[in-house]
């Protein structure tokens, strides 16, 4: 793989938007002959509803029509994604197995995990970015915080009585409470839920108080005052909540940068990966699909193959050093 920057979501998003909406203007791209020769498995590796399967549901739509073949979508789901990442890797790497995934599966469970059937990194081919969804600072209206400064302070008074939720150990969620815990000096009480949805049910209920959680759980909430939105978590404010303050305006140097990824199994032709990546970037960014995962807090992106893997390469390198110092560890 060639080395190159790793892009910056601002850069992603925007200096590649008008490229692919130009894209979207132009035929689909001429077809390898022997490509693809049957039925495509779009593998998904968590249950059905969350944004990477709606995501994931909404392409494959468009590329069944321009490709010419079923695309079928397979969840397969466990251990924190490592069940359909490892089907994936294993499968051959003739372009009809694909993966659409999180980054917290190559960037962040090689860490967590004592062992892993698969290398994050080594054994896939990167496809391209597919999209940023905003990440979220929110807690119950009964806790007498606003900002971010008034939520540290709150925790200060209050060392080890202050609960947060998150769909389980290692989750993203976790790690960004671990994180901001351990930047703003605070001690919290840390809830695991099995999943997001008891978790952000329960947050909603005033059972537990903070929830650093997809906007795809929280934002519903907030709309009717059943949450309080406090920060994002990116390192810039995201373009769909542009009043909205990140976490590092408070404490500098805090990210949590969640996106997804296609990625096939290693060995794949470029000339596939070439022709899925530019498929991919042009369905991406037709105003259907981007304003439907709008609609749901998550910002479509496109990149090139080599750029996806240098994402790759530089999280699974900070979230590994990270979730160390954090001593975060998953059985």
């Amino acid at each position: 793989m060639t080395a190159c920057p790793t892009p910056t979501r601002r850069s992603v998003l925007a200096g590649l938007a008008g490229v692919a909406g130009a894209a979207g203007l132009a035929a689909a791209p001429a077809r390898a002959q022997t490509w693809p020769e049957r039925p495509i498995s779009l593998v998904v590796p968590f249950a059905p509803g969350g944004s990477t399967d709606i995501l994931a549901r909404i392409v494959s739509d468009h590329l069944r029509q321009s490709l010419g073949q079923p695309v079928v979508i397979e969840n397969r789901t466990g251990a924190s994604g490592n069940v359909g990442a490892a089907f994936v890797a294993r499968a051959a790497p003739d372009g009809h197995t694909i993966l659409f995934n999180t980054m917290s599966v190559h960037t962040m469970n090689h860490a967590l995990f004592a062992s892993m059937p698969f290398d994050g990194v080594k054994d896939f081919a990167p496809i391209g970015l597919l999209a940023y969804v905003t990440n979220t600072v929110v807690v119950h209206p009964s806790v007498p915080a606003t900002t971010i400064p008034e939520l540290i302070a709150y925790a200060k008074a209050n060392p080890g009585k202050v609960t947060y939720a998150s769909a389980g150990y290692g989750s993203t969620n976790h790690l960004s409470a671990a994180l901001f815990e351990k930047m703003a000096g605070v001690e919290m009480l840390h809830v695991p839920y099995r999943g997001g949805a008891p978790a952000v049910v329960d947050t909603v209920a005033g059972q537990t108080q903070v929830f650093f959680t997809a906007g795809t759980q929280s934002l519903e909430h907030v709309k009717v005052g059943k949450l309080r939105l406090l920060a994002v978590t990116e390192a810039r404010r995201s373009a769909l909540l542009p009043d909205v303050p990140t976490v590092a305006e408070t404490l500098p140097g805090y990210e949590m940068s969640v996106w997804y990824g296609a990625y096939g199994p290693a060995g794949m032709s470029s000339s596939v990966v070439s022709q899925l990546n530019a498929e991919l970037g042009r369905i991406l960014f037709l105003p259907d699909v981007r304003k439907r995962m709008e609609d749901l807090a998550v910002e479509v992106a496109r990149s090139t193959p080599d750029e996806l893997g240098a994402m790759t390469v530089a999280d699974a390198d900070k979230w590994g050093r990270t979730i160390r110092e954090l001593g975060i560890k998953l059985q």
